[in-house]
């Protein structure tokens, strides 16, 4: 079953993924890789097939991977055999994505995005999911999550990083499991407690269709009206 952590907040990104990732092995995978803003306001990916040991070695040969915000995967193959490309985090070209679960109607998706001038690199149900938020963006993330996430079938969380907001992380999820953490200044989601259990014990537990948004200033919560809502806090 794949794994997902996000993060942002004062400390180094890169290595809040890789422990995160690390806590969420006992899941089982084939691959993992993570995405983060640079110092140039760009999303950098790098991914690997392998364990997450192999993917600790290939971000310590990146010159620069200081961030304070980014999101992790660890992938076990259901569309597409595990390879790099199709390993997680998948993009379009202001969108970047990790998925845990399954995207029923991807290939109808796929052939509409395709008919609209859409290429793919990939074999995942994933990447038609990135395309899909690149194509519907309209500058506001909340909204057009929404959007999509209408035009979803299946069971599935997703961590989402817009090119266009350096600082956040948003999250949704419909049956898939995903937790929302918080500590002094710091935000995080991830697919179980245990890869957040170094940081923080207190969490927030996001019900189906409803929307989280990680920034410095802490996480706030939508419904799938949009509309803000107060959630109870857990500790573990």
């Amino acid at each position: 079953m794949c794994g997902i952590i996000g993060y942002t907040g004062p400390l180094e990104a890169d290595n809040i993924l890789l422990n995160g990732l690390a806590g969420l092995e006992y899941r089982g995978y084939d691959s993992a890789g993570i995405a983060y803003f640079g110092n140039d306001s760009k999303i950098h990916l790098i991914k690997t097939v392998g364990k997450v040991a192999a993917l600790k070695e290939l971000v310590k040969q990146e010159s620069d991977c200081s961030s304070h915000c980014g999101i992790g995967h660890t992938r076990w193959a259901t569309h597409g055999e595990p390879s790099d490309v199709n390993s997680h985090p998948h993009s379009g070209t202001r969108v970047t994505i990790v998925h845990n679960g399954i995207i029923e109607n991807y290939m109808e998706l796929k052939d509409f995005l395709i008919s609209k001038g859409r290429t793919f690199l990939s074999d995942t149900d994933t990447e038609v999911v990135a395309q899909l938020l690149d194509y519907k963006y309209n500058g506001n993330p909340l909204e057009t999550i929404d959007s999509v996430m209408a035009e979803l079938k299946g069971s599935f969380a997703l961590g989402i990083m817009f090119k266009d907001f350096p600082d956040r992380v948003f999250a949704v999820r419909r049956e898939s499991p995903l937790i929302v953490g918080v500590a002094e200044g710091e935000c995080f989601i991830a697919s179980d407690v245990p890869a957040i259990l170094q940081y923080t014990r207190d969490y927030y537990l996001l019900d189906h269709d409803e929307i989280v948004t990680l920034s410095p200033d802490g996480v706030s919560f939508v419904d799938e009206h949009l509309d803000p809502i107060e959630k109870e806090l857990q500790t573990a």
